[in-house]
């Protein structure tokens, strides 16, 4: 946050909502509380904690290969440290921008092991 300067023009680090934001997040709650419904009408929720355990499997399987596969993995941290500065912070630029969604992935799918097997044997 930036103190120097008048009150008026100081920055928040906090975002704030647009009227674009009140608009969609209602509209994409009541889309994932469908399709969350949609899914468990179908496979039930053991389905859902074996869905749940695939999207998880996959997407650990990838954040572990995100240097690529281990077969070449030698290989790329020779050329690796070859590389300059630039392409070395350009190349960790585009894994941390791959990562994001990746750990969105996580934690659906650990929600879906959890809902789905604990209401599979709670219930």
């Amino acid at each position: 946050m930036r103190l120097d300067g008048p009150p008026e023009r100081r920055h928040s680090p906090i975002m704030r909502f647009t009227k674009w934001d009140y608009v969609a997040f209602p509209l994409l709650a009541a889309l994932a509380i469908g399709v969350f419904y949609g899914a468990l009408r179908l496979v039930g929720f053991f389905g859902l904690g074996v869905l749940g355990l695939v999207i998880g499997f996959i997407a650990v399987r990838m954040d572990l290969e995100r240097d690529g596969p281990s077969a070449g993995l030698a290989n790329q941290f020779r050329a690796r440290d070859r590389m300059p500065r630039a392409e070395k912070a350009d190349l960790r630029s585009e894994q941390a921008a791959r990562m994001k969604p990746l750990f969105v992935a996580q934690i659906v799918a650990a929600g879906l092991v959890i809902l789905g097997f604990g209401f599979h044997f709670l219930l």
